[in-house]
């Protein structure tokens, strides 16, 4: 079983000729309120993928609506815990160009408990997956627990800080990173070359698998002395916002469903190229028959190193 234990946001996205520059008032000509957050998104693109997904969050009471779209699409919510604590939410800038810009509050995301960790641990078997990322509190501890029941960890460190520096990350089988956060975690610069980011990484974590997205220019998988490189799809992108979580949840459901690690890669690249070029977060986030209906006809991804 793959366990999400992850954020659960209310996003409030506002469309925007371009993004707002400081000392700047803009007017928007667009609005929406709809579920969000990394985790959330992540388990969405999960379940929409073909993966069962167990989903570890806390969400206000008074926004349990946003409860309906995980819970369609097939994401186990039993363990997600309505709180009198405000939902973590999200102010998101979207430009004319799909860029964005986006401002979290955690909210009920940082409100876990050590006790509350050890009883969401309490079920978990051998070789079970725990997916994080950084929208909530206590990583570390949850990591370890994990590790103590040997699950299998994913972790996603966005959005990236100094305390991701912290975590005990050897503990993890797969971390997913953007170029951004992967040179923050190696002290490279962010127009370092993937290669050098690459080799950095390699020494940094010579055990943990890493898959290294880098936008128009592909993705990259380093286990080892293994390394796999493909091509990107080009789409014009109308907003960005939801496509690394994209990418994510449909790589972890093909490698539950036991795909092999160049078709993982290619369908993940598939859905986050169909992604950004939809509005919105959760709403963006495809089904697998739009994926493999829409993609049936775009060229192959070229496998560039290996």
């Amino acid at each position: 079983m793959l366990y999400n234990y992850g954020s659960v946001n209310i996003d409030h996205v506002y469309r925007v000729p371009h993004l707002v520059r400081p000392g700047e008032t803009l007017s928007s000509h667009g609005y929406r309120q709809v579920l969000g957050g990394k985790g959330a998104n992540q388990s969405l693109a999960i379940a929409r993928a073909g993966g069962k997904v167990v989903h570890w969050g806390r969400l206000g009471q008074g926004d349990r609506w946003a409860l309906e779209t995980l819970s369609s699409a097939g994401v186990n919510i039993s363990h997600i815990e309505l709180t009198a604590d405000a939902s973590g939410h999200a102010i998101i800038q979207v430009d004319d160009h799909g860029e964005n810009a986006i401002i979290i509050h955690p909210g009920a995301n940082h409100g876990f408990t050590d006790a509350q960790q050890r009883a969401l641990a309490s079920s978990v078997v051998t070789d079970d997956w725990l997916l994080l990322q950084n929208e909530c509190n206590a990583l570390g501890k949850m990591m370890t627990l994990a590790a103590d029941r040997s699950m299998r960890i994913a972790f996603n460190p966005a959005p990236m800080n100094a305390g991701v520096l912290r975590l005990p990350l050897e503990a993890c089988q797969l971390l997913f990173l953007n170029r951004g956060e992967a040179a923050a975690l190696v002290g490279q610069d962010d127009h370092a070359s993937a290669q050098v980011l690459v080799e950095a990484l390699r020494a940094r974590l010579p055990l943990v698998e890493i898959v290294l997205t880098l936008g128009s220019e592909g993705v990259c998988y380093v286990h080892g002395e293994t390394q796999y490189r493909l091509s990107a799809h080009h789409v014009t992108p109308k907003d960005t916002t939801a496509a690394g979580d994209t990418f994510i949840g449909y790589f972890m459901a093909a490698r539950q469903n036991d795909a092999d690690l160049i078709e993982a890669l290619r369908l993940a690249s598939a859905a986050a190229a169909l992604c950004v070029q939809r509005e919105g977060a959760a709403p963006s986030i495809p089904v697998l028959s739009e994926v493999l209906d829409v993609t049936r006809d775009w060229p192959e991804l070229e496998l560039l190193t290996s």
